[in-house]
């Protein structure tokens, strides 16, 4: 009887442990049969780039010239919030005139900067009101009255001008 607790006991605990195993996610650009880092200055082209790697995740709002591949990694352990583990960016910047590559800048998650977020909130006109002073204030509305100007031409049913 003992044995069978413990050997239960044990389950649940290796049951435990494994449920908590990280589950992997990745989104983005995913480098299939080539790696935007083997793009080279002065060689490759528009065209050719596009036939490697594809479409670019972005392109530039500046500058059209300006292509941007990404691709990130998170990982997820059990209830807990995801954390990026991996994020790969390549921009392809091309010259303008030739249509040649110029340059590949190749970011990673350490280059990344923390941007501090303003909390603070753009007021709207007008008020809030509570839901007791929305019951009010509906009751004099008329709602539930057949109203006149129903049945005129260019009106809609339950059209409440």
């Amino acid at each position: 009887m003992l044995k069978r607790a413990a050997f239960a006991i044990a389950l649940g605990g290796f049951a435990l442990v494994g449920a908590c195993a990280p589950v992997t996610t990745y989104s983005g650009f995913q480098a299939i049969e080539s790696n935007p880092r083997d793009i080279k200055p002065g060689t490759d082209s528009k065209a050719t780039v596009r036939g490697r790697l594809g479409s670019p995740s972005t392109v530039s709002a500046f500058d059209p010239n300006v292509w941007i591949y990404m691709n990130q990694m998170k990982e997820t352990v059990a209830f807990f919030k995801p954390t990026v583990t991996r994020r790969d960016i390549t921009i392809i910047a091309f010259d303008k005139e030739t249509e040649t590559v110029k340059t590949v800048d190749n970011l990673t998650l350490a280059d990344g900067k923390v941007i501090a977020f303003n909390g603070r909130e753009t007021p709207t006109r007008g008020r809030e009101l509570t839901v007791v002073e929305q019951l009010i204030g509906s009751i004099g509305a008329g709602g539930l009255l057949p109203r006149e100007d129903e049945g005129v031409p260019g009106s809609r049913p339950g059209d409440r001008r």
